[in-house]
């Protein structure tokens, strides 16, 4: 590990592990049960993160990247000292602002005004230094009618509008950035990833975590590739996103019950890819037909929740979005096979995000932007064709046509 003065974080032989099993009540019973439990009831251990080490030096643009589940936002909580490593030792050098969920940061109580202020203190800067960047902060926020609105009341696009220019603008040594900025729309989160490049510019670290790969690569220079609380490479970020994408992409995704995706109306379970004998597969020939499979949970009646599908390939490039019909319904536990049609899809890898939307009143209940996998590949193309297994487009689809011969 390197003690140098240019270190902004030093990590040796860190690990979090968590405790799963029976929930305290809370009640004086329920803590002498957790005294006196026989083997039965003993928790079992999940190892979060395992024996990571690793520096980051001031002015270093940092990607962090990996499946669901490897540990990142495990990583980023111990960073912000929100969490505290279960082994292994961290050290920061400079002052950290971070965005990591929906929720953290302010206190609810409080207005947009007064949160602004109370994050600056946190930061050790004086309410002068603050009032120096107030209008900025707001001004970038977009939300000046609500600036002296309780928190509370806000959405969660105007709460991570607000918190992320607080943590942008408030000069942080170093600023750390959760897929949280997802929550906004598209233009926000351009905004967003041009004032992390500001920020990145003037010698400040950065550390981002964002399964939108094309914005990894484009502002960050060093990744990291988490798997399974496990460090599996740091290096360059175009051999990060290589590693990645040729070992790490997955037709499947699951999400323990705690970690669902979702809001009061719908959580996500699980999403896979099947073929039509309904055997789950990750590659399929262009021929055939695929199907999407969510398995969710509605959490309350007259429900109407239509599942849809965003395909990318290349550099972040949406080729299609498929939105399956909705239906009307009730509290329970649902499985929906959406089917993509043979002759459509070209030889490609196709990253494909899942949501939920209510369109009768454009409610987005979740998004999860790619997170499974699909390459779809022609044996055949590929050994013979001079496009070298990827005819031209995005996809290749089999249109009807009528020939007859015409008479001389």
């Amino acid at each position: 590990m390197s003690n140098t003065t240019n270190t902004a974080i030093s990590i040796s032989n860190l690990s979090k592990r968590y405790l799963i099993g029976k929930k305290k009540d809370g009640s004086l019973r329920g803590s002498l049960s957790s005294i006196f439990k026989t083997g039965n009831d003993s928790e079992q251990e999940f190892w979060a993160l395992k024996d990571i080490n690793f520096d980051i030096q001031k002015g270093d643009v940092i990607g962090i990247i990996g499946k669901n589940g490897a540990g990142k936002s495990t990583l980023l909580k111990i960073l912000s000292q929100i969490t505290f490593p279960t082994t292994g030792k961290i050290e920061i050098n400079g002052r950290v602002a971070s965005l990591l969920e929906v929720g953290t940061g302010f206190h609810p109580e409080l207005t947009g005004r007064e949160n602004i202020y109370l994050n600056g203190t946190i930061l050790g800067m004086t309410r002068k230094e603050v009032a120096a960047k107030f209008d900025e902060i707001v001004a970038f926020s977009g939300i000046e009618k609500f600036i002296d609105t309780p928190v509370k009341r806000y959405s969660s696009g105007m709460y991570v509008r607000l918190a992320f220019a607080v943590a942008a603008h408030l000069e942080p040594e170093i600023l750390i950035i959760d897929e949280v900025l997802a929550v906004g729309d598209a233009e926000f989160q351009k905004k967003c990833l041009g004032k992390m490049k500001d920020v990145a510019s003037e010698g400040r670290t950065v550390i981002f975590v964002s399964h939108d790969l094309e914005a990894v690569s484009s502002l960050c220079d060093r990744g990291i590739l988490l798997n399974k609380g496990e460090i599996q490479l740091i290096d360059t970020i175009p051999e990060v996103l290589n590693r990645y994408n040729n070992n790490f992409q997955d037709s499947y995704q699951s999400w323990d019950k705690g970690e669902r995706p979702g809001d009061e109306t719908i959580k996500l379970n699980s999403v896979r890819i099947i073929n039509k004998d309904l055997q789950q597969i990750n590659t399929a020939k262009p021929q055939e037909k695929v199907g999407i499979v969510v398995n969710y949970e509605i959490l309350k009646d007259n429900a109407k929740p239509a599942p849809n599908f965003h395909f990318f390939i290349g550099n972040n490039t949406l080729v299609f979005v498929a939105i399956a019909e909705s239906e009307l319904l009730n509290k329970g536990t649902y499985e929906t096979i959406t089917w993509i049609p043979e002759n459509l899809l070209n030889n490609d890898t196709y990253r494909i995000g899942v949501a939920f939307t209510t369109l009768d009143i454009m409610n987005i209940h979740l998004y999860e932007r790619e997170i499974i996998h699909l390459k779809v590949i022609e044996n055949k193309l590929e050994r013979d064709s001079d496009f070298g297994g990827q005819l031209p487009g995005a996809v290749r689809p089999l249109f009807i046509s009528n020939t007859k011969k015409i008479e001389q």
